[in-house]
């Protein structure tokens, strides 16, 4: 993972409305990583009666509540966030690539801008590091919504 963050300026998010699915698993880093989410979203302008807040087991199940979100038609972009650790096993590696491509599947399918949080770490360390530590994935993944549901709106306005 990348520690270059794009520079996208400043996106208004007044305009905007979004749905944030976040898995349970892994529940302090989790609510960590959703909190700074929110956090950036709301200090775009988007008002908070339109974040809504979806919690789910884990981050296996976080696709199939963003398709029943998106199917309310009630959202211009969706984030999904979790946070998968290595294990004694490479069972985390197989629910990250499940959920990603279940992700963009749901993404294209509805033609709604999806953001992928699903964060991946090899260890405890490296998560921390990401979500409570220098690099603030929340707010990143929080601005690349921002930015995808500007684009959204402004294609749909040019039809």
């Amino acid at each position: 993972m990348s520690f270059d963050q794009p520079d996208i300026g400043t996106i208004d998010g007044s305009r905007f409305s979004c749905l944030i699915v976040a898995a349970s698993y892994n529940s302090t880093l989790a609510d960590t990583l959703l909190a700074r989410t929110v956090e950036r979203l709301t200090a775009s302008g988007m008002p908070s009666d339109q974040i809504e807040v979806l919690r789910v087991p884990g981050s296996n199940e976080v696709p199939y509540a963003i398709q029943l979100g998106i199917e309310t038609g009630n959202f211009d972009v969706c984030i999904g966030l979790g946070v998968l650790i290595r294990g004694d096993t490479i069972h985390y590696n197989v629910i990250a690539q499940s959920a990603g491509d279940a992700l963009q599947t749901v993404a294209l399918k509805n033609r709604t801008p999806v953001v992928n949080g699903i964060l991946v770490a090899e260890n405890l360390e490296q998560a921390e590091h990401r979500i409570i530590g220098d690099v603030n994935r929340g707010s990143e993944f929080a601005e690349c919504a921002l930015q995808l549901a500007s684009l959204r709106k402004e294609r749909e306005a040019a039809k």
